[in-house]
């Protein structure tokens, strides 16, 4: 039997990438871009075996939302394990159970709130997702489901069928069958070829005709499931108006509407809700990431008339996280308050309008955009062919470069979008703006750095 060495201690980060790879999944991601070990983390801060200092705007791709070790989250959790209380219950009730369900029901539309109702899922988001679409297929005895490009609902059979991206679906044959792709507004790269409120207004006219189209070749759905911000597809926000005829025309064919605000949701868009911003109200909405207060957790929120599956016709043994209830409601709490939520939104005008300023300075940046703190920076190819629209290629090659300067700059971020050419902002919602700008501060750097090389 092959010894383990207990003490590990004085092992560098390349030491701990070699046994990494030794020992874990090839299907490891993070590591190939991050080559650290992490032994210490606070706010958006990490440190590493080394005790080196990196600034954190990935933060457990969104996850943490009052970052790592928020003292009010950590002292709910110490005081749950030395409480006596359950920590893992099931589906059974507790009153940590009972104050997270009210606490979010509170933020829910009110037309919703009065007719809610809520299934714990496993703890990751792609549970979630599959669950919402088995308890529309349930509730509607439909089997179709419609799901927009670009989109992005998890890693599961199901929901990786809901998502847009090729590279991980065309390995895996035979995904849940009959689900169907419409086209979903990118106004940098409008799919009709339109952008602006063209490009919109076709989304809208092609979503409405198809679906009252008795010769579109797709059977009435049992659900149509949406981000209101894309964002492993690129960080980009649904104008108003679509996600309005969206619900509109859902409510008038009884399809019902699915909202993931996996990634968008608990604030991170200045809204508790991204949906908020077009006043609408969906029948499903699935939460995670953010609502576990840094522990695992996923829940579906949806209306009554949907409750039409049997008892154990959705389960899971981690379902009873007390720890993510507790935590979670601490975030909710916080999170939801006005002047949080203004204050999100705020930081995240002050990032965007900085880094479109640099835009204005460099030929590498293409687009910038999002809401609140989830926004993401579009890199070009600028030697490349224009677009119809006039837009130069995405370049995931460029992106990459920028990535891996900035890590080496101490700056952690991820990238997204089409071609992998989109770098996005994930960072703690109470981040400073003293941090802000420090993050900047690298980024600008990085990028004139790297758009000088490219453009000579």
């Amino acid at each position: 039997m092959m010894e383990l060495k207990e003490n590990v201690q004085g092992m560098s980060n390349a030491e701990y990438m070699l046994r990494q790879e030794e020992t874990e999944s090839n299907a490891r991601s993070y590591p190939r871009k991050f080559p650290f070990s992490l032994v210490k983390a606070k706010g958006v801060w990490l440190e590493d075996v080394e005790g080196n200092r990196y600034l954190d705007f990935l933060c457990g791709a969104g996850t943490l939302a009052l970052g790592h070790n928020d003292p009010e989250v950590n002292q709910t959790m110490v005081d749950m394990i030395t409480s006596d209380r359950p920590l893992h219950t099931l589906d059974l009730m507790t009153p940590v159970k009972d104050k997270f369900v009210q606490t979010l029901f509170s933020l829910l539309p009110e037309e919703l709130r009065k007719n809610a109702k809520v299934q714990f899922c496993s703890p990751s988001g792609t549970d979630a997702t599959d669950a919402a679409i088995k308890l529309c297929k349930t509730a509607t005895g439909r089997s179709s489901v419609i799901a927009f490009h670009g989109g992005y609902h998890g890693m599961g059979h199901g929901a990786m069928a809901l998502t847009g991206n090729l590279a991980a679906k065309s390995k895996v044959p035979a995904l849940m069958p009959d689900v169907h792709f419409m086209p979903y507004p990118y106004d940098y790269r409008c799919p009709f070829g339109l952008g602006g409120e063209a490009g919109t207004k076709a989304c809208c006219e092609y979503f409405e005709r198809m679906l009252k189209d008795p010769e579109s070749g797709v059977t009435k759905p049992a659900a149509v499931i949406l981000e209101p911000i894309q964002g492993e597809g690129g960080v980009i926000p649904a104008p108003v108006e679509f996600l309005q005829t969206v619900r509109r025309v859902t409510k008038e064919l009884d399809i019902p509407m699915i909202v993931d605000e996996i990634q968008c949701g608990v604030g991170r868009s200045g809204k508790f809700f991204a949906f908020e911003y077009a006043n609408i109200v969906p029948d499903v909405i699935l939460v995670s990431k953010a609502i576990g207060g840094t522990q695992p957790m996923s829940v579906v929120v949806y209306n009554k008339e949907l409750d039409k599956w049997q008892p154990g016709a959705h389960a899971g043994t981690f379902r009873g996280n007390q720890l993510a209830m507790a935590a979670g409601t601490v975030v909710m709490n916080r999170v939801s308050q006005p002047e949080f939520l203004a204050d999100v939104a705020a930081k995240g005008d002050m990032m965007r309008e900085r880094i479109l300023e640099l835009k204005k300075k460099v030929s590498i940046i293409g687009d910038v955009r999002g809401k609140g703190l989830m926004l993401g920076c579009e890199f070009v190819d600028p030697k490349g062919p224009k677009d119809s629209l006039g837009a130069y290629p995405g370049s995931g090659e460029i992106a990459a470069r920028i990535q891996n300067e900035c890590f080496k700059n101490k700056l952690v971020m991820e990238k997204g979008g089409r071609h992998g050419a989109v770098m996005r902002c994930l960072c703690a919602l109470n981040v400073t703006r003293e941090e802000i700008n420090t993050m900047l501060d690298i980024f600008e750097k990085v990028v004139c750095e790297v758009n000088s090389d490219v453009t000579k």
